[in-house]
């Protein structure tokens, strides 16, 4: 048995007697799946335990307002409340105890002592400071390693940068959106960004910190910054980073998660290299845990070199979501494919691509604003799409200020059903 597997199984065992009892929507599954008192294996765990979906646990709010079913301890010992950001679909509250707040807080620091942070550096927070968990667990854990953290919600972007600017943080947390949304801020304002301070620009909330081509542009846009990558959920933490020498690599916190990777719809282990679907199992966070999670995104396992295959990272980050993947004339077409062909033409600005399936064969459009109104670099963006996804994809220029402009998560992706 892999050295893995042998710390995860009793750290899981030991969270199902703790929640097996109390926890009346585990209570219920672990009951029906002969797992009240834990599991013989990791593998004995996969073949008789269910999933848990994000429509199942909407549904569960609803019938049993206003938390639903899923804590462990009486609603009055809880201190943490978030909600998702409903991107898709019903919004999901969750809510944490100190304890589970303070597992979250943990690895979070994982994340930052990646990116190097150390006492006495500084980090500006880009984001809303809104219900959903945004960057609230970095801005905690940040302040608990003795990172000077500055928060910058409320402000309008023009403000945000002038603000950024005259603090001078070594790092930057927000979307990758964001970060170009803010370099263009600047470059419409002619202000320089040359000796912005920042080393360090930790992204999340959407594919794009792993995908070269968004990188480079990020990077190109913040001189002297290097992009680190993470993602995570509301419902489920931090569960990723990245290396500054694997920046299209995000390694797994194998530590407080069980990691599977699935074939969409089924119980079937897709190979390393292959594409599939992260299925989430929190060994901590106790008060609100997650068991076998379908999280619906959409990933590429590969192995790592002088590591046991358990411990697989994850190829490109986030390559989309399952919901979003289209084939198109039997091309799987994700977001963040799209994403870097359309960065990696110059003079594009904002996009948004459109999916038509309402007709026998989806058709996919790519409108977009020029970052020059008096160019048009339509011909060339529409050259790079077919010969890097090998499908023609119509694409249209469209007038500046026209597509609407994302400070958090973008929704460049439409689906027309």
């Amino acid at each position: 048995m892999a050295a893995m597997t042998l710390q995860q199984l009793p750290v899981l065992n030991r969270l199902i007697a703790t929640i097996a009892t109390t926890n009346r929507f585990y209570r219920a599954k672990l009951s029906a799946a002969d797992g009240l008192n834990g599991f013989a294996s990791l593998a004995d765990f996969t073949a008789r335990m269910p999933f848990t979906t994000k429509d199942e646990l909407a549904r569960d709010q609803v019938e049993n307002p206003p938390y639903g079913s899923t804590l462990t301890y009486p609603t009055e010992t809880y201190t943490r409340f978030h909600q998702t950001s409903g991107t898709g679909g019903r919004p999901i509250i969750w809510l944490d105890d100190r304890d589970s707040w303070q597992w979250v807080l943990e690895n979070w620091k994982v994340v930052w002592q990646y990116a190097d942070a150390k006492p006495g550096d500084s980090a500006f927070f880009a984001f809303s400071f809104g219900p959903f968990l945004g960057f609230w667990a970095a801005f905690d854990s940040a302040v608990q390693l003795g990172i000077r953290a500055i928060p910058a919600g409320g402000l309008s972007s023009n403000d945000r940068l002038r603000f950024l600017l005259a603090r001078r943080p070594r790092f930057l947390c927000c979307t990758p959106t964001y970060a170009l949304r803010l370099a263009e801020v600047a470059r419409q304002e002619s202000i320089s960004l040359q000796n912005s301070g920042l080393e360090r620009i930790i992204v999340g909330g959407e594919p794009g910190g792993s995908v070269p081509e968004v990188r480079a542009q990020i990077e190109k846009s913040w001189p002297g910054a290097r992009v680190v990558d993470h993602h995570g959920m509301t419902e489920i933490g931090p569960v990723s980073y990245s290396l500054p020498h694997e920046p299209t690599l995000l390694r797994l916190l194998h530590h407080a998660y069980f990691c599977e990777v699935l074939k969409p719809g089924t119980n079937e282990i897709v190979a390393l290299g292959d594409t599939g679907e992260l299925v989430l199992t929190t060994l901590g966070r106790t008060a609100c845990p997650l068991l076998r999670y379908r999280t619906g995104d959409l990933v590429r396992p590969v192995a790592i070199p002088g590591e046991e295959p358990s411990a697989f990272a994850l190829a490109g980050g986030i390559l989309g979501r399952v919901d979003d993947m289209v084939i198109v004339r039997g091309v799987n077409l994700y977001p963040s494919a799209v994403d870097a062909v359309v960065r990696s033409v110059a003079g594009v600005g904002e996009y948004v691509a459109e999916i038509d399936r309402r007709t026998t064969m989806p058709e996919v459009t790519v409108r977009f604003e020029a970052l020059n109104p008096a160019e048009d670099p339509s011909d060339e963006l529409a050259k790079h799409l077919r010969a890097m996804l090998r499908i023609r994809i119509a694409v249209q220029k469209v007038p500046t200020g026209s597509l609407p402009i994302f400070e958090m998560k973008a929704r460049r992706w439409k689906i027309l059903t």
